[in-house]
């Protein structure tokens, strides 16, 4: 004799919310925890009353045929310094620059040796770079 019932009930939890709440909160344990960054220092930057760009005096280009141009006049290497150094006795109040454009094909020897050259001068070389890189 079967005493038993035939429709037997089994104890079930309903999970079906959790995973919804655990994925709201792991949204915001991750959201919180990049807002708050405990290694950051705060600093006051200095503010400066004039301008401090390096003031431009010279440019010197050089193309994809390795030819130097001092402005607009193109010169050889062997002139450079002696050019050079005239353009950069104009202006003795400050330290000059000489900006160096060169093109994106041009060999990296050529530019080392105009900086080389402007060095042995005593001014500071500067590399032209666009945002493909250099001019």
């Amino acid at each position: 004799m079967n005493i038993r019932s035939k429709f037997r009930r089994h104890p079930e939890v309903h999970t079906g919310a959790l995973n919804d709440i655990l994925f709201i909160l792991l949204l915001f344990f991750l959201i919180v925890s990049t807002l708050a960054n405990p290694n950051v220092i705060k600093v006051s930057n200095p503010k400066a009353k004039s301008d401090t760009k390096s003031k431009q005096t010279v440019v010197v280009t050089v193309d994809k045929d390795q030819n130097i141009y001092l402005g607009q006049r193109q010169i050889g290497m062997d002139q450079l310094e002696t050019d050079l150094r005239a353009y950069l006795a104009k202006d003795t109040t400050t330290k000059a620059s000489v900006v160096i454009n060169g093109d994106s094909t041009s060999h990296l020897g050529t530019a080392i040796k105009v900086m080389q050259v402007i060095k042995r001068l005593g001014a500071t070389p500067v590399m032209a770079v666009d945002n493909n890189g250099v001019k």
